[in-house]
């Protein structure tokens, strides 16, 4: 069973998932609407992801006899200057999530729930693997440059996951 504390801080978690799959499909549509369809590709991808990572969150809490809570996701960004920009704000994004998968490492560490402690080390694995599988997109990013998206685009979907490969969920 959960304690109100954790119950709390995986709900909120819940909503960011929902944000940052919401925010990864604004990017999604905004570089379909560039002419950009494998970066696309791989926004719609990660915002298919980020869901199933709320719906894990949301079938956790209620399989705990807590009640997980579905809340109006608040309306992402849908302009991004350049590929570049968008990347580096998906990297603040990515570390933002990590703080918040931190935080509730210490509620449940706090309420002594090894349990709902266990089960989260899921997420700080996965949290690893994002920031890593995006700071290499930011690095070929800076190596083809901005003006060179073509091979970029066209190879991104193969540089999903971290070091390049194929993501594991």
């Amino acid at each position: 069973m959960l304690s109100k504390k954790v119950e709390d801080a995986l709900n909120e978690q819940v909503d960011k998932e929902g944000y940052s799959s919401h925010l990864y499909l604004s990017m999604a549509v905004w570089a379909e609407m560039e002419g950009l369809g494998g970066i696309a590709d791989w926004f719609y991808a990660q915002a298919e992801e980020e869901r199933v990572h709320m719906l894990k969150l949301v079938k956790y809490i209620n399989e705990r006899n807590g009640k997980a809570k579905i809340i109006a996701v608040k309306e992402p960004p849908s302009e991004f200057g350049s590929v570049s920009e968008m990347f580096n704000k998906v990297m603040e994004h990515e570390r933002f999530v990590s703080a918040s998968i931190n935080e509730i490492v210490q509620v449940c560490i706090d309420e002594n729930d090894h349990t709902t402690h266990n089960w989260i080390q899921w997420f700080v694995t996965e949290q690893i693997e994002e920031e890593a599988s995006v700071k290499a997109l930011i690095d070929k990013l800076k190596l083809v440059g901005e003006h060179n998206m073509y091979m970029f685009d066209r190879d991104i979907l193969g540089m999903r996951g971290s070091g390049g490969e194929a993501d594991s969920e």
